[in-house]
């Protein structure tokens, strides 16, 4: 398979920019899961270890790619339940 395969792109030349591209969109694809899973807190693999990821987020680091102008506060209410169910 490998041979027919070369063999088709010394044919069809138009084939190889293609494939270039299409090699480097799934590269970056990968290397960006791959990133994602190991740096993000809110990715999980094991939801029996820890059913609730967001729980253990930071408020204060934003999530997003860009933020602008947040400032982050609790909300009494919240908390007072928040610490009445623990």
């Amino acid at each position: 398979m490998k041979s027919g395969f070369i063999q088709m792109l010394r044919k069809r030349k138009e084939l190889i920019p293609l494939i270039g591209f299409m090699a480097l969109a799934a590269a970056g694809a990968t290397s960006a899961s791959v990133y994602f899973l190991f740096t993000k807190n809110d990715v999980i693999l094991n939801r029996s270890r820890n059913p609730e990821p967001w729980e253990r987020l930071d408020p204060s680091k934003p999530q997003k790619l860009v933020t602008i102008n947040q400032k982050w506060r609790p909300i009494e209410e919240l908390e007072l339940v928040k610490s009445m169910t623990k």
